[in-house]
């Protein structure tokens, strides 16, 4: 069974108990839907369909100071940040599967993939960010957003540890989020609940902070 974090808590995630050779790091999320009265059901309320939640999960490679070295190109591409546009980090042993633009569905909504037993030991953090896509644009926030979770499974399939965070009105003004991060240790890699909020949407600012 899975250990479930709160926000602040962190777990090691040692070498001899779970099999680090391939690790998923798994997001989901719902989104909130307006309930409508029904006249506005029948006839309809004016304000049209809103826009589908566009979420991304982005993955920072850290090294020991807790800073990026190698941001690629002036478009993010072939360095140690692994988003929609750098679906695969260069070392070969972390990759984003693929952008899921609406969060339906049951389970994982997003998916890093991490050998964590291959991965250059030069990198001692990975940070995990999410964002709400254009979300100042489409007035979306993290206030509608409910049932998030972040979760990591060793390659036996074994749900080693989890955090859950929904939004709700306390979260009305942000966009992004510092969901968690992995650290190295020297038994194996440390699980971190941060769960940090930030009115921005896009990963971009929070990259400022580690380069």
């Amino acid at each position: 069974m899975a250990i479930s974090l709160k926000k602040g808590q962190g777990i090691s995630l040692k070498k001899s108990e779970n099999d680090l050779s391939l690790v998923t790091i798994g997001l989901g999320w719902d989104v909130k839907e307006e309930k409508k009265g029904l006249l506005a059901s029948v006839f309809g309320d004016g304000k049209g369909k809103e826009e589908d939640y566009d979420l991304d999960v982005v993955a920072f490679l850290c090294h020991s100071d807790g800073k990026i070295r190698n941001v690629g190109n002036n478009r993010l591409v072939g360095g140690d940040v692994v988003f929609f546009n750098n679906l695969r980090h260069t070392s070969g042993s972390i990759w984003l599967t693929g952008d899921n633009r609406t969060g339906a569905g049951e389970g994982d909504d997003e998916q890093i993939i991490v050998k964590l037993n291959d991965l250059p030991r030069e990198f001692a953090k990975i940070v995990f960010v999410v964002q709400i896509y254009q979300g100042i644009k489409k007035n979306q926030s993290f206030g509608k957003v409910q049932n998030a979770f972040i979760r990591a499974v060793d390659a036996k399939g074994k749900e080693m540890v989890r955090f859950d965070l929904s939004g709700g009105a306390g979260f009305s003004q942000y966009r992004s989020l510092l969901f968690a991060e992995l650290e190295r240790e020297e038994s194996g890699w440390k699980f971190n609940a941060i769960g940090a909020p930030d009115p921005s949407d896009t990963f971009v600012d929070w990259l400022r902070r580690y380069t």
